[in-house]
C-alpha cells in the first residue's frame, strides 16, 4: 500500500499545485457555521450516517425526505419518544429502509443530542468547540455516546454534513479527486484460470486480483 507523502505528491503533480488540489477537498465550515446548525439537523445528519452505513448512499439519499417526514423533522425533543410500538409501525412502511436495529437508534441518539444540548446549550456547541488538534477523541466521544456511530460513521464527512476543521478524510477525498480526473482504464484481460502459458492468464501479471485469489 502506498503512504500517503506518494499519495501527496503523485496528487500535486496531476492537479499542477497546492492550490488546484485544495480546491477540489471539502471545506470545513466555521465555527460559527456549526454553532448556528439546530440540533435537529444534527439529529437528521447522524441518522443519516447511520443509514448509509452499508448502502448505497444515493439509496438512502432519495429515501431521506420520507424519513424526514416520519420522524417529525428530526425533532430531538418529539423523536426522543418514539416508543417499541411506533418503530414497529414504521417498519411497515415502505418508503423507509426497514432495519429495526437502525430505526431503534434514532431514538437514542435523540437522547444523546438532548443530553450534550443540556449540557452544552446545544449540540453545535460542542462539534465547534472541540479541538481540531484531537478531532480523533470527537469520533470516538461520538462511538462511546451514541448509537451506532463506530467506524466510519462519526469520521466520515459527505456532502450534507457540515465539515469541520481537521475532520476531512483526505487520503479518501484526494483519491475521489484523482479519479474523477483520471483518462479512463482500459479493460483489464480476463483470466481463464486453467492456464498461465500467457500474459493475459499469469496470475503475477493480473493487475486485478480479489482477495480470495492466492498469489
Amino acid at each position: 500500500m502506498r503512504d500517503y507523502a506518494w499519495l501527496s505528491s503523485y496528487c500535486l503533480n496531476r492537479f499542477g499545485g497546492p492550490a488546484e488540489l485544495e480546491a477540489r477537498l471539502p471545506q470545513p465550515r466555521s465555527a460559527e457555521a456549526l454553532r448556528a446548525l439546530g440540533d435537529d439537523r444534527y439529529l437528521s445528519l447522524i441518522a443519516l450516517r447511520v443509514f448509509r452505513a452499508g448502502l448505497k448512499h444515493s439509496l438512502v439519499d432519495a429515501k431521506w425526505p420520507a424519513f424526514e417526514e416520519a420522524f417529525f423533522a428530526f425533532d430531538p425533543h418529539k423523536v426522543v419518544l418514539m416508543g417499541a410500538e411506533h418503530l414497529e409501525r414504521l417498519m411497515q412502511d415502505s418508503r423507509l429502509i426497514r432495519h429495526l436495529g437502525k430505526l431503534k437508534s434514532v431514538p437514542r441518539n435523540a437522547q444523546f443530542v438532548l443530553d450534550v444540548a443540556r449540557e452544552r446549550g446545544s449540540f453545535g456547541q460542542l462539534i465547534a468547540d472541540w479541538p481540531s488538534s484531537d478531532i480523533v477523541g470527537l469520533w470516538k466521544y461520538l462511538a462511546k455516546h451514541g448509537s451506532q456511530l463506530g467506524g466510519l460513521s462519526a469520521p466520515r464527512p459527505d456532502r450534507h454534513a457540515p465539515a469541520r476543521p481537521g475532520t476531512s478524510s483526505t487520503a479518501r477525498d484526494v483519491r475521489a479527486a484523482c479519479r474523477r480526473t483520471a483518462p479512463p482504464r482500459s479493460a483489464a484481460p480476463r483470466r481463464c484460470g486453467r492456464c498461465t502459458d500467457h500474459p493475459a492468464h499469469d496470475r503475477s501479471a493480473d493487475p486485478i486480483r480479489r482477495k480470495d485469489q492466492p498469489r
